[in-house]
């Protein structure tokens, strides 16, 4: 393919993105799929609100600009040259998902061939759930798209070195968009050490019969450690320490210490869900069963594989594991893995030349093959298959059975995929030096390949369309209409309230389960509204069912509610269909 072939169909492929991004911009998001919750929109461009509006980053004792301080400054910085406003605000995911695109393209076109890198960028573009996510104001796309960027920026720093340095600072600031990306600065910190532990010490590349890396691929992962001390090191004087005991309570204590056990159970039944509670596995399911079949030839060829290929397989098994640790649940926390999956399946699925996922350089240029894996790797390599099995087949199972709706069929689903993994685990261990071989050596016809990349791209867009079809903007004109009725600078207590705010001048005070502006809930009289739903239950909104407007609301028998506003929310097991209503409390109504 020629240099100009490729940028016209990147071009187009790019132009189609941003269509579906940038179209019904203020629409709610889809309720079911893909997890949004929207009124997290307003709690999370708070302090970027409350700099464009008030001229001040801290107002209230709700202040996330600790926890994701570049998804802010970006957010602010669209508020300050657009305005304050629901469009405005999802500008910056909107951007970020753009950039994931044209990056993950440029890092293909290194790490494989143009073919794969229009292969993913056409997957990434039209993939529903990314999009999705990226038309809401929250930080999962921008940390994607720094992680996607420092990808890229490391594959090709294996022809030009200083891209390394390129790939440390956007692992950074991924960190510092959302501390989530903790998984993916171990994962790429640990191929660079990797790569220059084989470079400095000489009995360890003979004991694993490695070859030395070039002089190249060693440079750039100094740079990479050097890019991350660039950007580390000032953030930690000018922003972290200054104001540690502020992070340490939000990056900690509530969102480490209020999570759930993390104890074996716990562990085990999280492990087991994660490919279950979020749909979009199911959706995009053809790729996820061709980046397993990748991922597998890369551990394979694990002794010989490139840095870049070495760094997908650790960005989705690290981020397995802290998704096992963390929260496999929540769908916010599986989009950073969508562009991995996404990756490691163009490369498979390039028809024009062998699959490049388990290839190292020395087998590309014709070298003879590296020798058989030791039998004792294969007790390294057995959780990787085992799990990559149990993920591909739970999310294939949970369509015909409709597991993700009727919670009664997860532990069919479960015992039935665990079952068919270890058959395939099994019989894959039995025949692994081959089977690693044909996977580094097979063409994928192009009829196939076509198949796969258009069944996948026909269901997303048929997503998308389904939920176009039936779009609404309930959420942007109830905060439209909550201006009209209370002044600027009003103070309205509740989280929904943060949630509502984009479109009006209140001040909203954000309530949470023990952080926020939860200790002075009962003695806040200076605050005159409350902000909650009332379908399909008082509080709905409140963290966890803890019943935190609740309770407020019990303080004020007299109250009144001045205005009820028809809302959306996502999927909910407990209420799958709605109606879903807020009302505005004024809890010191006029007596007359």
């Amino acid at each position: 393919m020629t240099k100009r072939a490729f940028l016209t169909w990147a071009l187009v492929i790019l132009v189609a993105g941003l269509a579906l991004r940038a179209v019904w911009l203020r629409a709610d998001p889809p309720t079911t799929s893909v997890g949004i919750v929207w009124h997290d929109e307003g709690p999370w461009t708070h302090n970027a609100r409350n700099k464009a509006l008030w001229g001040q980053w801290v107002t209230d004792r709700w202040n996330p600009v600790y926890v994701a301080p570049v998804f802010i400054a970006l957010e602010y910085a669209a508020f300050r040259e657009l305005g304050v406003g629901t469009w405005q605000a999802r500008t910056v995911p909107l951007v970020s998902g753009m950039v994931a695109i044209a990056l993950l393209m440029a890092g293909l076109a290194a790490a494989a061939n143009r073919r794969a890198a229009l292969l993913g960028g056409a997957l990434l573009s039209t993939n529903y759930v990314f999009i999705s996510w990226n038309r809401a104001a929250l930080m999962e796309s921008t940390m994607t798209a720094f992680v996607v960027v420092a990808w890229a920026a490391y594959a090709m720093a294996e022809r030009r070195p200083r891209f390394g340095l390129v790939a440390g600072i956007a692992t950074v600031l991924a960190y510092f968009t959302k501390a989530s990306a903790a998984f993916f600065v171990a994962a790429i910190l640990l191929d660079a050490a990797m790569t220059l532990a084989l470079s400095w010490f000489g009995g360890l590349r003979r004991k694993l019969d490695i070859a030395a890396p070039d002089q190249a691929t060693v440079r750039a992962a100094l740079l990479t450690f050097a890019g991350v001390a660039t950007a580390g090191l000032p953030i930690l004087a000018l922003f972290l320490l200054p104001h540690w005991s502020e992070y340490v309570a939000y990056n900690w204590t509530m969102s480490i210490e209020r999570k759930p056990s993390y104890g074996w159970n716990e562990l085990k039944d999280r492990a087991s869900l994660l490919p279950l509670a979020q749909n979009f596995y199911s959706q995009m399911w053809l790729v996820v069963a061709a980046s397993a079949v990748a991922l597998a030839g890369i551990v394979g060829r694990w002794r010989t594989a490139r840095p870049a290929h070495r760094l997908l397989v650790l960005w989705l098994l690290l981020g397995f594991a802290e998704l096992v640790v963390h929260d496999a649940t929540n769908s916010r926390h599986h989009v950073v893995l969508i562009p991995a999956f996404v990756a490691l399946g163009a490369m498979l699925l390039t028809p024009s030349s062998p699959v490049k996922a388990g290839l190292s350089t020395s087998l590309r240029s014709g070298s003879p093959a590296p020798p058989p894996a030791p039998a004792g790797a294969r007790i390294l390599v057995a959780p990787i298959v085992l799990y990559l099995g149990y993920v591909v087949f739970a999310s294939l199972l949970q369509v015909p059975f409709k597991a993700r709706v009727q919670v009664s069929n997860y532990s069919l689903v479960v015992w039935l995929s665990a079952g068919l993994a270890v058959v395939l685990a099994v019989r894959v261990l039995r025949q692994w030096d081959a089977i690693v071989d044909w996977i580094a050596t097979m063409r994928v016809p192009t009829a196939a390949a076509t198949l796969v990349v258009a069944v996948t791209i026909g269901l997303n867009l048929f997503e998308y369309g389904r939920w176009a079809q039936s779009r609404t903007e309930l959420n942007y004109r109830a905060s439209v209409e909550l201006g009209g009725l209370l002044p600027t600078g009003a103070l309205v207590q509740g989280k929904l309230a943060n949630g509502l705010s984009l479109e009006n001048r209140i001040r909203p005070i954000f309530i949470g389960n023990h952080f926020g502006n939860y200790e002075d809930r009962f003695q806040r009289d200076d605050v005159r509204y409350i902000l909650s739903y009332v379908l399909p239950s008082v509080g709905y909104d409140s963290d966890q069912g803890s019943g935190l407007i609740q309770q407020i609301l019990e303080r004020y028998p007299n109250r009144r509610a001045v205005e009820m506003f028809d809302l959306t929310e996502m999927f909910d097991n407990r209420f799958p269909s709605g109606p879903f209503r807020a009302a505005l409390f004024d809890k010191f109504p006029d007596p007359r």
